[in-house]
């Protein structure tokens, strides 16, 4: 051990310790990393509540940000709808999974759905696995070390820039989003 480190009081040298022993299992194992946190049970889906069509006039006003678009449940549907179209749909789910868990309150619950999104959307070769760099990726998985609300901000803002910069565009071009302005 160097000299430096033998001046640190025990404490922080036991934490470094502890937190260095849980990121190498994180970074050794990346594809069984996120059994650390506790196992997720499946639940059934919820039956989809009934959309209400908005106004053309109100549908116009999608324009002005994707925002608008994601806070309307009709919007958000019909978003959703387009990115299923062009194979990206992973983009949204992941998006309002993050969502979801930052209105988690309780550490049980966090930890499942953490380990759930970790699972679908971020690990390599998961079945919904969204295009992030290998930065944000690094620290997401960090960041499961100790969850917060915040857990997956880095990698879900990248994702809402992906969609506010290629696919809004495309979708405010598209065919299911005229319909609604006419």
């Amino acid at each position: 051990m160097c000299k430096g480190l033998a001046a640190l009081p025990q404490t922080c040298l036991e934490r470094a310790k502890e937190i260095k022993t849980k990121l190498g299992t994180l970074l050794q194992k990346p594809e069984n990393a996120i059994d650390l946190i506790i196992p997720y049970q499946e639940k059934p889906e919820k039956k989809p509540e009934k959309l209400q069509k908005p106004t053309p006039e109100e549908a116009a006003q999608w324009r002005e940000s994707l925002d608008r678009v994601l806070n309307n449940s009709y919007g958000l549907a019909t978003f959703r709808s387009f990115l299923r179209s062009e194979f990206s749909d992973e983009n949204i789910e992941f998006w309002e999974a993050c969502e979801d868990f930052k209105k988690t309150k309780t550490p049980l619950k966090m930890a499942t759905k953490a380990k759930k999104i970790y699972e679908d959307f971020i690990q390599t070769g998961g079945p919904k696995e969204v295009n992030i760099d290998h930065f944000t990726k690094d620290v997401t998985l960090r960041n499961l070390v100790e969850l917060s609300p915040a857990t997956f901000d880095l990698a879900q803002s990248r994702i809402y820039t992906l969609m506010e910069k290629d696919s809004f565009g495309r979708f405010l071009r598209s065919e299911q989003y005229q319909e609604l302005i006419k």
